[in-house]
């Protein structure tokens, strides 16, 4: 096989049968599409190739800078594709958690633009969003750019609908899966392949899968978060479940350790989840069913993830007070203040205010008074000694309250008795209409 470029080997990824004495399933055949082994490592080769290509020539031309709103595969996707063509890429994100991935942008040659942003994931809605405005801007623009915009943009489902669907239905002898199982990122993969399926089969049953809304998994976005993606189509699933990161790792640990595959987070969520919601439609049936979830990239870019997680897997103790840890009943038992609550606490100085976002976020709104503790660094440093006692009064503030809350429980079992979370986080804040600073 020969190609003149690394791009002619995008797609015809194979379609690899999971061996039911791993799954355990008696009735179904699991089958895993390999797209970590696109050339440039994941599923998002498709997309970003597919939605850079017809622009290209022109942004040759004029010496344009791609631009995509992305922190992750996509990103690094296309800042391989710009590289090639000589271009240059820049990536503007608000959610650049995973150390390997953004060393691996800056080693393509990438710009990194992080910029604050009110949630997790693009709301070209929100206006008074920074990273929104960024959007808006970008997609004003007459010139310089090439925006490849992958939450809108219909090519990215195309890439999809045109290529990876078509492929499992060829590797099926020309059927469609009867289940399909996919991860909701930007959406368009589990759109485009779910559109593909259904002209061969109308009835196959598809399963979205989004993160829980406590966690990051890295490519799988919550329910919430996906809402604001403007590719998601709520009817294209025929039902959504929610996963856990450790979900997700523990079905990475699988398809690694007994699959031969190298799978990152993305895919072992996808494994996991399939099998969860596979098991108890085994045993109901009387012929065999075929079923197909997506493994999106490999586990090498993840190894600082897997560590914090799970340190036990390196030969590291395991941490006891750690989030993972922190079970919903503490959650639940967490002390919790509404807005008025906390302006009443913060406006009489009983203690202190803690924001447990990205400094960018920070910087561009906050609670007067409040200081910035990143959330990766203050849960280093229930380990290390936190900057107060004990006794000391805190009030835990995150964008909607979530991550708050579990911190709230486990300082509570920690042993500091006056810990308290803002409930709806700096969002239920500002849409309260209380006061926040600029730094």
């Amino acid at each position: 096989m020969r190609f003149e470029n690394m791009t002619d080997a995008i797609g015809n990824t194979p379609l690899v049968r999971i061996d039911a004495a791993v799954h355990g399933l008696r009735n179904i055949d699991l089958y895993a599409k390999m797209e970590l082994l696109n050339p440039f490592g994941s599923l998002k080769d498709r997309a970003a190739w597919n939605m850079a290509r017809p622009l290209l020539a022109q942004a040759v031309e004029r010496g344009d800078t791609v631009v995509e709103l992305s922190s992750g595969n996509t990103a690094k996707a296309l800042a391989v594709i710009a590289g090639m063509h000589g271009l240059t890429f820049k990536s503007v994100t608000n959610r650049m958690k995973v150390t390997e991935i953004k060393d691996l942008l800056l080693l393509l040659g990438a710009e990194i633009d992080e910029l604050p942003g009110q949630a997790e994931c693009l709301d070209p809605s929100d206006t008074d969003d920074p990273l929104t405005r960024m959007y808006h801007r970008l997609a004003e623009s007459d010139g310089g750019y090439l925006h490849t915009d992958q939450y809108f943009n219909e090519l990215n489902v195309d890439a999809h609908l045109n290529g990876t669907g078509p492929e499992i239905v060829k590797d099926l002898d020309g059927r469609a899966p009867d289940y399909f199982i996919a991860c909701v990122g930007t959406a368009g993969s589990s759109t485009g392949v779910a559109a593909a399926l259904r002209q061969h089969n109308p009835e196959v049953r598809v399963v979205g899968l989004v993160a829980h809304k406590s966690d990051f998994i890295p490519g799988i976005r919550t329910i919430d978060e996906v809402h604001e993606v403007g590719l998601f189509d709520p009817d294209v699933y025929d039902e959504v479940e929610t996963i856990t990161a450790d979900d997700a790792i523990d079905g990475l640990l699988t398809l690694v350790r007994r699959c031969g595959t190298l799978a990152g987070p993305t895919g072992g969520g996808a494994y996991q989840g399939a099998v969860r919601h596979l098991r108890a439609i085994d045993a109901q049936l009387t012929e065999r069913r075929t079923a197909v979830f997506i493994v999106c990239d490999r586990v090498e870019s993840y190894m600082s993830y897997l560590r914090e997680r799970r340190p036990e897997l390196f030969g590291r103790p395991p941490r006891r007070n750690s989030l993972r840890t922190v079970t919903d009943a503490e959650v639940r038992q967490a002390a919790v203040v509404d807005v008025a609550e906390a302006e009443r606490w913060i406006a009489e100085r009983r203690g202190l205010v803690v924001d447990l976002r990205s400094p960018f976020a920070y910087q561009a709104l906050h609670i007067d008074g409040s200081v910035n503790i990143v959330d990766e660094i203050f849960a280093e440093l229930l380990h290390g000694g936190l900057p107060f006692g004990r006794r000391q009064p805190v009030l835990l503030v995150c964008p909607v309250g979530e991550k708050s809350a579990r911190y709230a429980a486990l300082l509570t079992r920690m042993g500091h008795p006056d810990v308290r979370s803002l409930d709806g986080g700096i969002i239920a804040w500002r849409d309260a209409g209380a006061e926040l600073v600029r730094d």
